[in-house]
């Protein structure tokens, strides 16, 4: 297995069909917190959905229409960061990420993300990255200033999440 350690006790992996399991209960212990922003938590509703979601988002990142990682504090299923989509004729991405309830305000999210933008212009050859995040949600509005992402814009009524 390949891990890009960014500090001790923080680090990044390709996401793998063995992860499945820990994905799900991670899910599962957090639903209250990821679900106010994120649709696909009340879509998860066994392990054989998380399976699901593993095996198909590990095909797309072979073909490299994603890039999908894990995010491990203390060797522990914290979150995932990635690149939901990948656009090469543009040479842009989207990024995505969630943590797991235990995880967050500790800064974790703004290092993985880090390190994936750094891998996305350097490895990937990418010009753009975008990072959407809902106009409520500050926590992942924060991590986009941490970065210097530049706002340009609000998209009204394009994610539908828990019937709102």
């Amino acid at each position: 297995m390949f891990k890009f350690e960014i500090e001790p006790g923080l680090a990044l992996k390709p996401l793998e069909l063995g992860d499945a399991n820990a994905l799900y209960e991670m899910i599962d212990k957090s639903r209250e917190h990821l679900r106010t922003y994120l649709h696909f938590v009340d879509m998860t509703k066994s392990a054989a959905d998380t399976k699901a979601f593993v095996e198909q988002s590990v095909r797309s990142n072979a073909e490299q229409n994603t890039f999908v990682a894990v995010i491990l504090v203390d060797d522990q299923m914290a979150g995932l960061v990635g690149y939901n989509q990948i656009n090469w004729t543009n040479k842009n991405a989207e990024i995505g990420y969630w943590l797991g309830a235990p995880f967050v305000r500790k800064g974790v999210m703004t290092k993985a993300t880090r390190v994936l933008i750094d891998y996305g212009f350097n490895h990937f050859g990418l010009n753009r990255i975008e990072l959407r995040a809902a106009k409520e949600n500050l926590a992942s509005r924060g991590v986009a200033e941490k970065l210097n992402f530049v706002y340009e814009g609000t998209k009204r009524q394009c994610e539908w999440v828990n019937e709102v």
